[in-house]
């Protein structure tokens, strides 16, 4: 009986992981793994705000959660600059479809509206911006600014306005990433004065341009 427990188990195991990978690794099916996902997480911040530790409840109700989300998302994806762009306003979008539903099954109300239009407007530019942290040069500066300078400004953001009725962790961690995503890049894909400039400037741009806009709402 051995030698038929090996020869029937063998053969089927290696026949169908290349299956799954070579469906993996179209295109169209990453992309539809993240729209499912982008759903599914976006319930789950929902619920994370009744289980995460104070210190990281922040996370389930900010910006930077969906928008660090949506980059992992599309990251993962590894599609080309236009389909990430649009992958990155449909996730951001389903994110927050997804975040109302699971309030309205936790018989919260959740107006969409604001964040849905947010997710439109910048969700293409954090789309290409993951797409390009797989670049080098001027590419993966620009990236890495985008994404840094969300995660700083809204730090400073969560820092100065919103710092009475928060913990301050979450919004120093953020700020922490964002600076360790900007200095990651410039040692490993980011060379030259020009794409360094664009980097750093860009980051300082970008958290500025967001605290101004943040506060505004």
């Amino acid at each position: 009986m051995t030698p038929t427990v090996r020869s029937t188990s063998g053969p089927t195991a290696t026949a169908s992981t290349p299956s799954a990978r070579a469906g993996l690794a179209h295109p169209v099916v990453r992309a539809g793994v993240v729209v499912v996902l982008s759903v599914v997480l976006g319930g789950l911040t929902s619920y994370a705000q009744g289980f995460l530790p104070d210190a990281f409840a922040s996370f389930a109700n900010s910006a930077s959660g969906w928008t660090v989300l949506t980059a992992l998302l599309v990251l993962w994806s590894r599609l080309r600059t236009a389909p990430a762009a649009v992958l990155g306003a449909v996730s951001f979008v389903l994110l927050v479809l997804g975040y109302m539903a699971a309030s309205q099954v936790r018989s919260y109300v959740y107006d969409p509206l604001l964040f849905s239009a947010v997710g439109v407007v910048a969700g293409p530019f954090v789309g290409v911006a993951a797409s390009w942290l797989r670049a080098t040069g001027v590419r993966a500066a620009l990236g890495a600014a985008l994404l840094a300078g969300i995660g700083v400004g809204e730090s400073v953001y969560g820092l100065k306005v919103v710092r009475e009725t928060t913990s301050p962790v979450y919004w120093t961690v953020i700020g922490v990433a964002g600076l360790a995503l900007l200095a990651g890049l410039l040692v490993r894909r980011v060379r030259g004065a020009l794409p360094v400039a664009l980097a750093a400037g860009g980051t300082v741009l970008v958290a500025a341009t967001f605290f101004l806009a943040y506060s505004s709402l």
